[in-house]
């Protein structure tokens, strides 16, 4: 079964639950905003995702420009940022076993289930 990390209020992340809705597919949503996610767990999110930490991170959100942006951070201080700071996830995100994406565009989740 998918799971996707869903903030319910954004648009992008609607428009998945719509897509997965409409093809089918059974998911489960994480709420992550809600229940952040542990460092480890951003961690194995990433490697599902084949990312580095700043790629996962929503740098046009005010936390990070107020907080992050001018910095030299290192991975595991960005990870930290994230986990005490769920609003920087990039999203949605979509995980299927050992592999996950970014569900913002969907011809990419259409290849992607």
């Amino acid at each position: 079964m998918l799971q996707v990390l869903h903030n319910p209020r954004c648009g992008k992340s609607r428009n998945c639950l719509a897509f997965l809705t409409e093809a089918n597919q059974s998911f489960e949503i994480i709420n992550y905003l809600q229940n952040p996610l542990s460092e480890d767990e951003i961690r194995t999110l990433l490697e599902k995702l084949n990312l580095k930490p700043i790629q996962l991170v929503r740098q046009k959100e005010t936390v990070w420009i107020e907080n992050y942006k001018d910095k030299t951070l290192s991975d595991n201080e960005i990870i930290k940022a994230l986990s005490e700071n769920p609003i920087l996830i990039e999203r949605p995100i979509v995980i299927k076993n050992d592999k996950a994406i970014i569900g913002r565009a969907i011809e990419n989740l259409e290849k992607f289930i």
